[in-house]
């Protein structure tokens, strides 16, 4: 009986600590949400960043305004180091706005079109072909020379039957990015591609593609044309197959120019040569404001970071936001601090990416072995009365990605994304968009798990 006694007091011990650890878990998480709600500089700075700024292409003289302002503006909340880190970047601008049109039963029917990012221009005066239309790369490589001279539609949509729109945005995005790059060498004489978007609107949405090492002279122009007037197009094309479609553009690929990451720091008090990063892409493109993607997840980052500091609660480990430079053209900035990180031998023990819009919080995904899995998953009931409730294996992000070892915890921000493509690289993303509760809880949200890593990664 002597020996029950040490283990029965031992066993209330370590239930007393158990219990007090989980409230003051769900004390801090109370205070985050409090704090951003109240006390929040997510949405103020969001209304800069869109609009005195607004899109932010890479290179551009947009992409080092941001740069500026995002400097100035960690520093100003009282992070602990700000520095920038040089990155060369690919530089590529639009030029004058696009034209498109075609003629049926002598009527001139407009069509709203953007160039895809890194795409060449038109001659001067234009192409002038007849179109053809295929449902897949695939297709078109059996069609091979037949597609001679002649501009390729690829006319298809994003299943609207995945619950996650970006599980449909993935099994599509490969038709943006690689086919220029396949029918070139058959000799058509362009491409334009459906818009990738749930939804059917009159915006062309933009967005990278790739000519990886194809010859110049294999080099075709490649533009996106909205929903609506894909399904028009369709429909014209089978009343009359030999049918002619017109446009335009004037972009053009400077030569890469010096950017910069923007990185901030709270220190950790008991190790402050171990990381845990948070962040998202400080370039957008250049149609709309870049609110949603990703001018949502850079104020959520360095938010996230402030809330600490306003609860004044020290992290153990050193917190540091990184604003990535060159997301969406090529991801150099992103290549560039994991390059560094390891060149330094720099200590990498989580990852968390915001790039997912700024829309009300639902949950995160969780690119990590099974041990930090597991564990996340003791962190859910914590969450579920915000809202929040979807842990669930999947990538972390195009930035944080390059952090990616067997014992990095990596993970995705993960906000309703229903509405998200219906302003993904489109005219419509735009400040206008984003709602200032959701975007102050996605903020409280980021903060309360990197409280957790940070209290429980060793």
């Amino acid at each position: 009986m002597k020996y029950l006694i040490p283990l029965f007091l031992s066993m209330i011990s370590i239930t007393t600590f158990s219990q007090s650890i989980k409230v003051a878990d769900e004390k801090a998480l109370t205070d985050f949400h409090f704090a951003a709600l109240t006390q929040g500089k997510s949405y103020e700075w969001l209304t800069y960043l869109s609009n005195q700024i607004g899109g932010r292409m890479s290179g551009t003289v947009s992409a080092e305004k941001a740069v500026k302002w995002a400097e100035a503006t960690m520093k100003n909340a009282g992070f602990d180091k700000v520095w920038l880190q040089p990155v060369m970047v690919p530089h590529w601008e639009r030029g004058t706005k696009e034209v498109a049109y075609y003629t049926l039963n002598k009527k001139k029917i407009k069509v709203p079109i953007a160039a895809l990012g890194n795409s060449i221009a038109t001659p001067k005066s234009g192409i002038a072909a007849q179109i053809v239309e295929v449902k897949s790369i695939a297709e078109a490589e059996k069609l091979g020379t037949a597609l001679k001279g002649k501009i390729v539609f690829f006319n298809v949509p994003m299943k609207t039957t995945n619950l996650r729109p970006f599980t449909s945005y993935g099994e599509t995005a490969g038709i943006r990015v690689n086919s220029a790059n396949v029918v070139g060498k058959f000799g058509a004489s362009a491409i334009i591609i459906r818009s990738l978007t749930t939804s059917l609107d009159d915006f062309p949405h933009t967005g990278v593609m790739s000519y990886r090492d194809i010859p110049e002279n294999e080099k075709i122009p490649a533009a996106a044309i909205s929903t609506n007037a894909a399904e028009l197009l369709s429909k014209h094309l089978k009343e009359n197959p030999q049918l002619k479609f017109y446009f335009k553009q004037s972009c053009h690929n400077f030569e890469p120019k010096q950017s910069y990451n923007v990185i901030g720091e709270l220190t950790g008090t008991e190790n402050p040569n171990k990381f845990i990063v948070v962040g998202g892409h400080l370039d957008s493109w250049d149609l709309g404001q870049g609110s949603h993607d990703n001018g949502a997840g850079v104020v959520q980052s360095m938010e996230a970071i402030r809330l600490f500091k306003i609860n004044n609660i020290q992290p153990r480990n050193t917190l540091r936001v990184v604003l990535f430079m060159d997301e969406e053209n090529s991801g150099s900035g992103s290549r560039k601090y994991a390059d560094e990180a390891k060149v330094n031998n720099e200590i990498h023990l989580a990852g968390l990416e915001s790039d997912s819009g700024g829309f009300t919080p639902r949950g995160f995904s969780i690119d990590s072995n099974q041990k930090y899995f597991d564990l996340i998953q003791t962190w859910k009931p914590l969450f579920e009365k915000y809202g929040i409730y979807e842990f669930f294996k999947g990538g972390s992000g195009a930035d944080t990605r390059h952090l990616k070892t067997d014992e990095t915890l990596l993970v995705g921000y993960k906000p309703d994304s229903q509405r998200y493509f219906d302003y993904h690289h489109a005219a419509t993303d735009t400040f206008d968009k984003v709602n200032k509760r959701e975007l102050e809880l996605g903020t409280a949200a980021m903060a309360s798990l990197l409280y957790l890593m940070d209290s429980y990664l060793d």
